[in-house]
């Protein structure tokens, strides 16, 4: 992996080798005033190459403002985890450092399919009568 050390891409590349169903990964970018584009773009080639049940899209959040707008993308760089269906997971900006920890993290999620909840998360969760959005900050230091 050009943006990790050879070791990192190896243990990469052991928890994806677990995946049991595909996940794609829908990413946003846009030609003109996306610094970040080319570095999210390069991290999902490295990530994408290491499992065969992964898979790439690549779509301009301007030209393709339709598909933008049904998963809720208004910016580029983002990534849309997909796994058939939509799972609501998405990453805003390039997933360097740490969130590319959380990247794979969410992909592992995703491809299981189960969020990892004890039952009484499960319960609290059902209990919520009203849709949410649930936003998650995070910083590469």
């Amino acid at each position: 992996m050009a943006q990790s050390s050879q070791s990192d891409a190896q243990a990469v590349a052991t928890l994806l080798a677990s995946l049991p169903n595909p996940v794609k990964l829908v990413f946003f970018t846009q030609s003109i005033g996306c610094d970040m584009c080319l570095p999210a773009r390069q991290v999902l080639d490295e990530i994408v190459a290491l499992s065969r049940n992964l898979t790439l899209e690549e779509l301009n959040v301007v030209l393709d403002k339709e598909r933008a707008a049904a998963y809720g993308v208004d910016r580029a760089p983002a990534i849309v985890l997909e796994t058939g269906r939509d799972t609501r997971i998405r990453f805003l900006g390039a997933p360097l450092g740490y969130e590319a920890a959380s990247l794979v993290d969410a992909i592992q999620v995703a491809s299981h399919g189960d969020s990892g909840l004890s039952a009484e998360s499960r319960a609290l969760v059902a209990q919520v009568a009203e849709p949410i959005e649930l936003q998650v900050f995070t910083t590469p230091t």
